[in-house]
């Protein structure tokens, strides 16, 4: 289906035609009607597949074609996980809205906060950013959301983990206006804190399921490599660096320290490589991603804090130096290259602390892994096998035939009185379904970093 057959603003056909775009993806095909429609929407779509715009493009044509509830307060908030996708969604917004009357305005973490209070003032219409800082301006009230016509989250699964559930809860307090619409993207709707959050945001919701977000791309090649240790690890990633054919190179490490040392390890065998972390400042941060999408570095060592939304159109080479925790980064790691169409590879090194976390992948992608080796490179480390179960305890045999145990110490509980749950610590209760009711719901908040 093409942009043009449907019923946008000629403005935004305009920006879509000069953006080289003519057909549809499959989510933009059918999640733009129905949020034109006017409906709640729950969606998920592997990454790369075009979700920005399956709902800018509607927001932005409501704006375009409808009054302002309160001309005092923004009528669109698009919320992110991170900075770096925040400032994406942000640059592809102002390439639609350029030439309209319509204003747009970037709240981040580890920016001037008065400086943003001061763009908050005049008005704009549209803003996008990221939960924590966002909180930050409605206490301080230099934001207000009564008159929020469209409220939407990009990663919403990504937001619960990294503990942004109150506030959430607090912006869609501030921004319950009775007509709002609200939009959900996220990896995928089988995530059951995406669950609780969609129940608590959405009003009757339309929930989109395009493609599987766990099986493998067709466009990106998969080789996983068995490694003894961290050395054979490094010589593993400096054959590849050497002998691959790619333009740029992503190579995901668990922690800042490993960033940084390979960073300079790579620099000093003559590759441009750069180094990129959660821990630095925003502005640091901006400047690397800016310098290496420019292409003037060839190497960028990070953190999860770049496996979401990024769209690097020079990345072809994607490598998992060490594997994620949660099986489904690593799918948004993959997903930064072999995007709108591009091949590309990624390549996995996989030691004994990476196990548990393969074999998290191999499952949620479903399909049989076979190992790759290097000549040379080949070492002894063949995988773990399933741990074998502990050999059940006399009682436990016992209960499971319904007996009851007669060993020493071991007496009957009273008549009517209920098995006391244990909660595996001395003097705690276990937790139930009603002690999360003051939450709406949510987990308790997770310890996480101030922006």
């Amino acid at each position: 289906m093409r942009f043009d057959e449907l019923s946008l603003h000629k403005r935004l056909l305009q920006a879509v035609d000069h953006l080289g775009f003519t057909n549809m993806t499959e989510i933009q095909q059918a999640a733009i009607p129905q949020i034109l429609a006017g409906h709640d929407l729950a969606a998920s779509s592997r990454t790369g597949s075009g979700k920005t715009l399956a709902f800018l493009l509607p927001l932005v044509h409501r704006l375009l074609t409808s009054r302002s509830l309160n001309p005092r307060g923004p009528r669109a908030l698009i919320l992110t996980p991170t900075r770096e996708l925040a400032k994406q969604v942000y640059a592809q917004l102002r390439l639609l809205i350029a030439g309209s009357q319509l204003k747009g305005a970037l709240l981040l973490g580890g920016e001037n906060f008065n400086d943003q209070g001061k763009l908050l003032a005049r008005c704009p219409q549209i803003l996008v950013g990221t939960p924590g800082r966002v909180a930050n301006h409605l206490q301080e009230r230099y934001l207000q959301l009564s008159g929020l016509e469209v409220l939407a989250l990009d990663e919403a699964d990504r937001m619960l983990d990294l503990g942004f559930a109150e506030e959430l809860k607090q912006i869609n307090s501030a921004a319950d206006h009775r007509l709002r619409q609200t939009l959900m993207f996220s990896a995928t709707l089988a995530h059951a804190r995406f669950d609780l959050l969609a129940a608590y945001l959405l009003k009757s919701p339309k929930r989109l399921a395009i493609g599987e977000e766990s099986v493998p791309h067709q466009d990106i090649s998969q080789r996983f490599y068995l490694c003894d240790h961290l050395d054979h690890k490094q010589a593993l990633l400096t054959h590849l660096l050497t002998h691959e054919e790619y333009q740029q190179a992503m190579i995901f490490t668990a922690t800042r320290v490993d960033t940084e040392r390979l960073a300079r390890e790579y620099q000093a065998r003559g590759f441009t490589a750069v180094a990129l972390s959660g821990d630095l400042k925003q502005t640091e941060r901006n400047a690397i991603m800016d310098a290496f999408s420019r292409g003037h570095y060839r190497l960028l060592f990070t953190t999860d804090v770049a496996s979401r939304g990024l769209d690097l159109e020079h990345v072809s080479l994607v490598i998992n130096f060490d594997m994620p925790k949660a099986a489904e980064e690593f799918i948004h790691r993959v997903g930064r290259t072999g995007r709108a169409g591009a091949k590309g590879t990624a390549i996995s090194l996989i030691s004994h602390k990476d196990w548990s976390s393969f074999l998290a992948v191999q499952a949620l992608q479903r399909q049989p892994v076979s190992f790759s080796e290097i000549e040379g490179l080949t070492g002894k480390f063949r995988g773990l096998k399933a741990e074998a179960r502990p050999t059940p305890t006399a009682p436990a045999r016992l209960a499971a035939r319904g007996e009851a145990h007669k060993g020493k110490g071991s007496r009957p509980l009273p008549a009517g009185h209920p098995p006391k749950a244990s909660s595996g610590k001395p003097g705690r209760a276990l937790r139930t379904p009603e002690a999360d009711q003051d939450r709406g719901g949510f987990a308790p908040p997770r310890k996480r970093k101030p922006e």
